[in-house]
């Protein structure tokens, strides 16, 4: 194989892992699109914690067939010492929006 052909299989696999690598991941199955994009987020005033084992889930806009509704943040204990909340959030596709569910890590 010479060095020119060498180079073009490299550029070609290259290419192929950076179209893949910026390619978003399907939704999941079952997911409801909104046409139109979500509001922007609502400013809440977050009061004071209960405790120590507590975190502040962030409200968001949720779909509610025909509208976004803003749905409040909430103060919630933890699972286990170490868990970190993943915020949702509302992800873009071809086909419009989805919601993502936030989740403890």
């Amino acid at each position: 194989m010479n060095r020119l052909t060498k180079l073009i299989l490299t550029l070609s696999a290259v290419g192929s892992l950076a179209f893949f690598a910026a390619c978003p991941p399907p939704p999941p199955p079952g997911v409801v699109f909104v046409r139109a994009a979500p509001p922007a987020a609502e400013v809440e005033v977050i009061g004071t914690s209960p405790g120590r084992e507590f975190v502040w889930i962030r409200g968001y806009h949720r779909w509610d067939g025909a509208r976004f509704v803003w749905a409040p943040g909430r103060w919630e204990r933890r699972p286990h010492p170490a868990a970190v909340w993943v915020d949702g959030h509302w992800a873009h596709h071809r086909n419009g929006w989805y919601w993502v569910e936030g989740r403890w890590r």
